[in-house]
């Protein structure tokens, strides 16, 4: 047994083996036990410490001082660079999505696309509104404008959902403020706007070709049509529904029953007509500024003299948390108080929306304390010797690795924080410049949403909005994020070659 431990502790072939162990050990947690991810990964985090000779002090601390502890550290450095860009853009995501910016813009594209080109502006919307907004949202808000164009254009449910599938897929994988690109960016230590710049270059091919190339594919062979109870259908020429938006909400009357619209008044409750909704300029504007800004600040750092006034600006506004919270409070007030909305409401709206953001948060922690504890073990430079040996770029390990995690145990976040600890190491003494760990965070996060099936709930989602069967939904959404991982890693591998 002794020896066995020593093995395992300080051989080569023993530390890959205590590595490979540490995931399938996760991996059963998760699955077949149904335990939380974050506590999974604690569990294991800690287990595999014990198992390879980390002291309880390393490891926990003492009930004196814990703040040095492998535990501490690991949760408290990359929650410290992802929490509050990943809690303001929900807050600028859910205050867009209230205001009506996604009905605009959804609306203008398709009177610019007309019917035929329908697809491609719903891709279009999916593509822009994913960036500020969370995946499962999007399709929240997305669905019953997907259902309102495919009424009017005619053929499959497919056809247009597709192109805004792979929109929202694509930002929420390759782009801040989503969780993924941050936290792979904070553990492998590369600014926000190189992630932005290689994310666009590598997510944009990929998306034309999972979404537009492939939605109109799959979308003449796989016919769905729209649920007859699907929000957004017409009640008649007058409904606003008809003329391609969402229909408004009605209005109950003093019994309880519905009025015909939003302008009928009753004598004991009045309605109040809604504001019109933002332009699509303003919400492209409030989109852009978090993210020239955070480009701004990359562009700056590298071209000006350090000390200049103007390089300081422009590093301080493009900081992620400072060009955020800019954002926040132009969408605050632009999108909010001067279209009528009240401080307590946007309190209210900003609440809500952060509440699904701890669990996520948890994650990426205890995500970071396990990459922690394999880089205390040595496991990362074992791994880092291997591929050497064997030739393998890192850039082709962290993907594999993330997309095998992925297919394994459905979650993207639980492959993007457990890939970046496994391959930290090598990075971070590897000499990489900016734009390759960049390009690596884009390999990690590709690998993270190769091949959604039934493990994944993003898979359950797409079934239910969509009306489609496991089949069918096999068929269209798990291709269309295969190819959306593929070609994302293999346009990633291509500028590797030419940075």
């Amino acid at each position: 047994m002794t020896a066995v431990v020593d093995w395992l502790r300080h051989d080569t072939a023993g530390l890959l083996t205590l590595a490979a162990l540490s995931v399938a050990v996760l991996l059963l947690l998760i699955m077949r036990l149904r335990l939380e991810p974050f506590i999974a990964l604690i569990v294991t985090s800690v287990l595999v410490a014990l198992i390879a000779g980390v002291s309880v002090t390393d490891l926990v601390g003492s009930p004196l001082s814990a703040s040095d502890s492998l535990l501490e550290t690991g949760f408290a450095k990359i929650l410290g660079h992802i929490a509050p860009i990943i809690g303001l853009g929900t807050v600028l995501g859910a205050i867009m999505e209230r205001s009506g910016g996604a009905d605009a813009l959804t609306e203008r594209l398709l009177r610019l696309f007309g019917p035929k080109g329908a697809p491609l502006a719903m891709g279009i919307t999916g593509l822009v509104l994913g960036i500020p907004v969370f995946f499962d949202i999007g399709i929240f808000v997305l669905a019953p404008l997907v259902y309102v164009a495919a009424r009017r254009g005619g053929g499959s449910l497919v056809r247009y959902a597709m192109p805004m599938l792979a929109g929202l897929s694509m930002t929420h994988a390759f782009l801040p403020p989503h969780p993924g690109p941050v936290t792979a960016g904070g553990l492998l230590g590369v600014g926000m706007g190189w992630i932005i710049a290689m994310g666009l270059l590598c997510g944009i091919p990929a998306w034309l070709v999972a979404g537009v190339w492939w939605g109109s594919v799959i979308g003449k062979r796989v016919l769905v049509d729209v649920p007859e109870d699907a929000p957004g259908a017409p009640a008649h020429s007058g409904d606003p529904g008809s003329a391609g938006g969402t229909a408004a909400a009605p209005v109950t009357g003093p019994d309880g029953g519905a009025e015909a619209g939003t302008t009928t008044r009753t004598a004991e409750r009045p309605a109040v007509a809604a504001p019109p909704p933002p332009s699509v300029t303003l919400i492209a504007t409030i989109i852009a500024v978090p993210l020239l800004l955070i480009l701004g600040a990359t562009v700056g750092a590298v071209t000006l003299p350090e000390g200049a006034v103007v390089r300081d600006v422009l590093v301080l506004l493009g900081t992620p948390t400072i060009a955020l919270t800019l954002s926040v409070l132009l969408a605050a007030y632009l999108l909010g108080v001067r279209r009528g909305t009240s401080m307590a409401e946007l309190g209210r709206i900003s609440g809500e929306s952060l509440r699904p953001v701890g669990m996520i948060l948890l994650v990426v922690g205890a995500g970071a304390f396990f990459g922690k504890v394999l880089q205390e073990t040595g496991v990362g430079d074992a791994l880092a010797g291997s591929m050497t040996a064997i030739g393998l770029p890192v850039i082709a390990s962290a993907y594999l690795i993330s997309a095998a995690l992925r297919v394994a145990q459905g979650s993207a976040t639980v492959a993007i924080v457990t890939t970046a600890g496994i391959i930290g190491p090598t990075v971070a003494t590897g000499g990489y410049s900016q734009a390759q760990i960049a390009l690596i965070v884009v390999a990690v996060s590709a690998g993270s949403i190769i091949a959604s099936h039934v493990n994944d709930g993003g898979f359950w989602i797409v079934a239910k909005y969509f009306n489609m069967s496991v089949s069918d939904t096999l068929k269209t959404w798990t291709v269309l994020e295969t190819i959306l991982s593929v070609v994302g890693f293999a346009a990633a591998g291509l500028v590797w070659v030419l940075v």
